[in-house]
């Protein structure tokens, strides 16, 4: 029987389409961004359940390892 390869745990990104859209707006920015400026960059408006609800699709992704939160609040994909 083989080995076990040692390999870093797969993240798997939820299949919700706001999940690929907060994704690729952090990848256009090419900086940090809160939860405010997401909305903004998917033309949300800037309600409060808009900000909420995008902060905690934040927070899942960074729980997964997807995505980082460098100071409180200020989200961005991990560096290479």
């Amino acid at each position: 029987m083989p080995a076990p390869v040692d390999e870093p745990p797969r993240t798997e990104v939820p299949e919700h389409p706001a999940y690929q859209q907060i994704l690729a707006a952090l990848a256009d920015a090419g900086a940090p961004l809160r939860a405010r400026d997401i909305c903004e960059a998917l033309d949300l408006p800037i309600l409060p359940k808009n900000t909420e609800g995008i902060r905690s699709k934040l927070k899942r992704l960074v729980t997964r390892g997807i995505l980082t939160e460098p100071e409180p609040g200020l989200f961005t994909q991990p560096s290479p």
